[in-house]
């Protein structure tokens, strides 16, 4: 069971503010930076005092209102900008990685990113035609309606803008400590919700920031994508147990608000997933169904023709994260042709 132990950033949740700039304890400090247009409302950035100066953990969109925000939380820790020796990046989605590069002009500050997210940028960042041609294609593949399918691929290029694009100097890997003077913080990697999400695990102060891998209300989105591992909700669930077992006394998520009950909360989403296996399969039946069929049909957080559009090419998108899955399983299987069409397996 959760225990929320962000009580402020809480309340600011449910009056559906901005929560305040937070010494979550000694050396530590919360910063929420704001994300444009989003539900998930901002990205909170950690400050981890330094002898010289300050790291951070994430950075948050590049947005003139992200980039107030962040030098605002970081003057009220006590510092400037300019006081930035580090950034780790949890992973590579934009409200997380969009500032790196800025703070990096600003203070020349290094950043750190996991080697198997780093290796996607180029293409996600800047070359890249290739790869919104790529998930056009996908859309068409997995049965999204034509009028949809072009603007929900093309709907990537909107973030371009949010994204200062800069190759980390320093690559994670799994159970490295990162060299943080006065911190313990080992590097767990958590592939799922990106193929090189990580965890930062301080055995010492017994903290896990979790990045996006684990939250406390929501599931992180989960999706095949064509930058993604073969199999994502498999990792992601192997990623779960890796971290499940932790001697953790509070988790501090990149969204919505700090807790205690890690193994709770993993049992939690694990079943989450369990369940929705279970759904996609009975809708499969001898349907046929595709992709898009069956996310228009699962029970959604709202009713389908209240999700945003670019929601639901993730929506679709997780659905087909768990078809994979099940497939992988052999419990179903993809008709040849297009669009792709699922049918159950029988004994």
């Amino acid at each position: 069971m959760v225990e929320v132990t962000g009580t402020a950033q809480r309340q600011a949740w449910l009056d559906n503010v901005l929560p305040p700039v937070e010494r979550v304890r000694p050396g530590l400090w919360s910063i929420p930076v704001p994300i444009p247009n989003n539900p998930l409302r901002y990205v909170l950035v950690y400050g981890l005092e330094l002898p010289d100066g300050l790291a951070i953990v994430d950075a948050g969109w590049d947005t003139p209102e992200a980039w107030q925000a962040l030098c605002d939380g970081v003057k009220t820790a006590g510092y400037d900008i300019t006081d930035v020796k580090s950034v780790l990046v949890t992973h590579l989605h934009p409200d997380h990685y969009g500032l790196a590069g800025r703070v990096r002009e600003e203070s020349g500050a290094w950043v750190a990113l996991h080697s198997a997210d780093a290796a996607l940028l180029r293409d996600r960042y800047r070359d890249f035609d290739v790869l919104i041609a790529r998930i056009r294609e996908q859309m068409v593949e997995h049965g999204v309606p034509d009028e949809e399918g072009g603007p929900l691929a093309d709907a990537s290029r909107k973030i371009l803008p949010l994204v200062r694009h800069v190759d980390p100097e320093l690559l994670l890997e799994d159970g490295v400590r990162a060299p943080i003077p006065g911190w313990n913080l080992r590097t767990v990697w958590t592939p799922g919700h990106s193929p090189g999400h990580v965890c930062f695990y301080d055995e010492d102060r017994r903290l896990l920031l979790s990045g996006d891998h684990v939250l406390p209300r929501i599931s992180p989105a989960i999706t095949v994508h064509p930058q993604q591992r073969h199999n994502p909700l498999a990792d992601f669930l192997d990623s779960l147990a890796k971290v499940g077992g932790l001697d953790v006394d509070e988790v501090l998520p990149a969204h919505e608000y700090r807790f205690r009950g890690l193994a709770g909360r993993v049992a939690d989403l694990t079943a989450h997933h369990t369940a929705r296996l279970a759904e996609i399969l009975t809708l499969v039946g001898d349907g046929a169904p595709t992709a898009w069929d069956l996310a228009t049909a699962l029970t959604w957080s709202r009713p389908w023709e209240q999700i945003q559009p670019f929601m639901r090419r993730t929506a679709m998108l997780e659905t087909l994260a768990h078809l994979v899955m099940l497939e992988a399983q052999g419990r179903v299987t993809a008709g040849a042709g297009l669009p792709f069409r699922w049918r159950a397996v029988r004994d």
